[in-house]
């Protein structure tokens, strides 16, 4: 049973754009891969490390999870829904997804 929920990056792209939504996004993939292109906005907080930075994201935000392809992210998201966090989302598709939208990355 899935307890987190996918979202389509044109969703996703509309919530950063709307100032009225607090989102954490958060990319965790490792530091090289996120050097090299990120979603703007995200925080790098690579996988191996999730647990341990836990209480730096807060269950009320919005959380959005993502990686190359939104594989690695699907699991980093069950694991905080099993945590305790309400709201979190796999970016479906992940940065590869991102990208083929032709939206921007840093």
């Amino acid at each position: 049973m899935q307890v987190f929920k996918e979202i389509e990056v044109a969703d996703l792209a509309s919530m950063l754009e709307d100032t009225d939504h607090s989102v954490s996004l958060i990319d965790i993939r490792n530091p090289a891969e996120a050097q090299r292109e990120s979603i703007p906005g995200a925080r790098n907080v690579p996988m191996h490390q999730l647990s341990k930075q836990l209480d730096e994201v807060q269950k009320t935000q919005v959380v959005v999870l993502y990686c190359q392809v939104g594989l690695l992210s699907a699991q980093a998201c069950a694991y905080l829904s099993v945590s305790g966090f309400d709201n979190v989302h796999n970016l479906r598709g992940g940065i590869q997804a991102w990208k083929s939208s032709g939206l921007a990355v840093a």
